[in-house]
């Protein structure tokens, strides 16, 4: 797995902004922390771990690139038309240095007033050049920052390409780490019988969630019950790393309300369960694409829909952090990835994740539960 040359270009490759900066060099550590943690790792419980945190740790160091690249191509843009609109400010200022630079003594002597115009004259000339050289050095450091930047983007195409092969390649390597693992606790056995039932009459997912909180489950084993986790309403980290586009309640271009929430994510985001929890369903449902449903405690169900794979099946129990699925879509190309106009235009947030909270028979805001700087 490619890691060492992204770890050193990460941090080199985001300095234009200094948050971008931070975050790179956080994941950078986050990515070298996961990669010690997986060549440590003696079990498939272990080896999904590591390699939910690399994978969450390249997302970040990409994240943290792009930031840093955007803001590099906004910055040179705007130094490049600033430059272009002084043209003949330029040319002039040059014209007028290269004047007092060629001006030979004897010919400073010919002026028509004679030794008084002469005298008057060096007198105007010291007193403009100052105000001349310092905007040369404005420009002369405009243009610097021009070549440094463009300079940057090009020597982030390496980087970025390693930093993708990487995240794919973790990807994979996770999955099959998800293949291979046989010692995940089971609260029960899923009755495919019933579940069929339920999804075939299904209308909705409000309907599915509240008709899969009242299907009996048998041979359950609460032996060792999850910690319950009221304390942490609020505080729950969000599943997947995104941003928030629609509230509960609020509605669409269709005008159609929902309770649950919609978040904007990259194409093949990570997301994973926000606490410990029981898998209730994980399978296609409706238009939903593939839902996952988790219990993490008695009468409280986290629905998360729109998901392109989903890991793990009804009756498994998750850790904290565990994989839950990907989101669809493809990785952008590099070009994609350096454009500053598709980022702004959310292009390259293409996938949504809908996230619904039900307590008891009722949908709550999700946004009680999950903390958002949104909220």
């Amino acid at each position: 797995m490619i890691r060492a040359a992204f770890l050193l270009a990460l941090m080199a490759t985001a300095v234009p902004a200094q948050e971008a900066a931070e975050a790179a060099r956080a994941a950078a550590r986050q990515i070298e922390a996961a990669s010690a943690q997986l060549d440590r790792a003696s079990s498939a419980r272990d080896r999904v771990a590591a390699l939910t945190e690399t994978v969450r740790a390249y997302e970040a160091g990409l994240g943290a690139m792009r930031g840093g690249l955007r803001d590099a191509a906004i910055r040179e843009t705007e130094l490049s038309r600033k430059l272009a609109a002084q043209d003949g400010e330029v040319a002039q200022l040059l014209g007028v240095l290269q004047g007092i630079g060629s001006a030979a003594a004897p010919q400073t002597l010919l002026h028509p007033a004679g030794p008084v115009g002469t005298a008057r004259a060096g007198m105007l000339v010291a007193a403009v050049t100052p105000g001349l050289a310092e905007q040369a050095e404005r420009l002369r450091a405009d243009l610097e920052e021009v070549t440094t930047l463009r300079r940057l983007q090009q020597d982030a195409v390496s980087t970025l390409q390693d930093g993708l092969r990487g995240v794919q390649e973790a990807r994979t390597e996770l999955s099959q780490a998800l293949a291979d693992r046989i010692d995940l606790p089971r609260r029960f056995t899923e009755d495919p019988v019933r579940t069929a039932i339920l999804i075939a009459a299904t209308e909705t997912l409000e309907g599915f969630a509240s008709g899969l909180s009242e299907i009996a489950v048998d041979g359950v084993d609460d032996s060792d019950p999850l910690p319950p986790i009221d304390s942490r309403k609020g505080a729950l980290a969000l599943p997947v790393a995104g941003q928030l586009l629609r509230r509960a309640g609020e509605a669409d271009a269709a005008g159609v309300t929902r309770p649950g929430i919609l978040l904007a994510t990259r194409p093949r985001a990570l997301v994973t369960s926000p606490t410990a929890a029981t898998v209730r369903y994980a399978g296609p449902l409706l238009d939903y694409g593939i839902v996952t449903i988790i219990e993490p405690q008695a009468d409280l169900l986290f629905v998360f829909a729109g998901l392109d794979t989903a890991f793990g099946t009804a009756g498994e129990v998750l850790a904290e952090g565990a994989p839950i699925g990907l989101m669809g879509g493809t990785d952008p190309d590099i070009g994609e990835i350096r454009s500053p106009e598709r980022e702004r235009g959310g292009t390259q947030r293409s996938e949504t994740l809908y996230i619904e909270v039900r307590q008891g028979d009722a949908p709550v805001d999700p946004l009680t539960w999950f903390a958002s700087d949104k909220g």
